[in-house]
């Protein structure tokens, strides 16, 4: 499996049940990386360039990683005063 990087905004209709409110409209990147049993992903919000990454079980599936990677994104930017 190749690395696969995702682009989409907050309110794209297929993105928004997964992402948290105070995500909403902002561009996010996600990184999905293979490495044995484990999937490495990794977020970017595209304003701050702040990257967060997570791993999780290869057999998890695409909605917990996202759920997961978004979440501590999310936590990141609140931590650093970027969102409230």
């Amino acid at each position: 499996m190749r690395n696969k990087i995702l682009r989409f905004a907050q309110n794209d209709n297929n993105s928004v049940k997964m992402m948290t409110e105070k995500l909403q409209g902002r561009e996010i990147i996600l990184e999905y990386q293979p490495v044995g049993n484990v999937m490495r992903v990794s977020a970017m919000d595209t304003a701050t360039m702040t990257e967060v990454s997570i791993q999780a079980p290869l057999n998890a599936g695409e909605i917990v990683f996202k759920k997961n990677v978004l979440a501590k994104l999310e936590y990141v930017l609140r931590k650093d005063g970027v969102i409230t």
